[in-house]
């Protein structure tokens, strides 16, 4: 079984991003990404109403870290501190070394090659320093951008789920991509 230990936190740098961990300080780029219905078009999660949702998010997310059960990093530029997105590893299951990739971007920070720095990035860590054998991300079909991110950083679709998750009082599709740790290739 893999055993996952995230203290001390891993920063983690790429050509034009840095990952660091999410704090309080992050709340209003937080509270912007999560009630923004299109960032969340395809999130089936209730949009953040208030600063609070904001930090129960982080609260939520920093308790799994301490758990070393699931670790996600707050995005920045480089030469900027300000969190521009959230990108992180959920439902770990060690037992058989697999995670799965989620990510969110601002809208004005779209459109640049982050999301594909960022998995690439986050991918690399995954496989060399944690040791995972697989990552796999589950995504709305609709969500073409998010599927040439992807697409480009190696995952293979696996599987498209019709109607197997409601929420919002509709059946919503999910598509299932996959990654093994011998078919992933750092991008230059």
């Amino acid at each position: 079984m893999l055993t996952l230990n995230f203290n001390p936190f891993p920063i983690l740098l790429s050509e034009r991003l840095r990952f660091r961990r999410l704090t309080d300080n992050d709340v209003n780029e937080v509270f912007e990404l999560r009630s923004n219905p299109e960032t969340m078009k395809y999130i089936p999660r209730p949009l953040a109403t208030n600063h609070d949702d904001a930090y129960s998010h982080i609260k939520m997310i920093n308790a799994n870290l301490d758990a070393n059960t699931n670790i996600n990093w707050a995005i920045t530029e480089k030469e900027d501190d300000k969190c521009i997105g959230i990108i992180g590893f959920y439902r770990t299951q060690p037992e058989n070394f697999r995670t799965e990739i989620g990510y969110i971007i601002s809208p004005q920070y779209k459109n640049k090659g982050y999301a594909t720095e960022a998995v690439n990035n986050l991918l690399d860590y995954a496989f060399k320093e944690l040791n995972f054998n697989s990552i796999e991300a589950v995504i709305d079909p609709r969500n073409l951008p998010s599927e040439k991110v992807l697409l480009k950083n190696g995952f293979v679709k696996e599987g498209h789920f019709v109607e197997n998750h409601f929420y919002n009082e509709t059946f919503l599709d999910s598509a299932i991509y996959t990654l093994l740790n011998r078919n992933f290739k750092k991008l230059a």
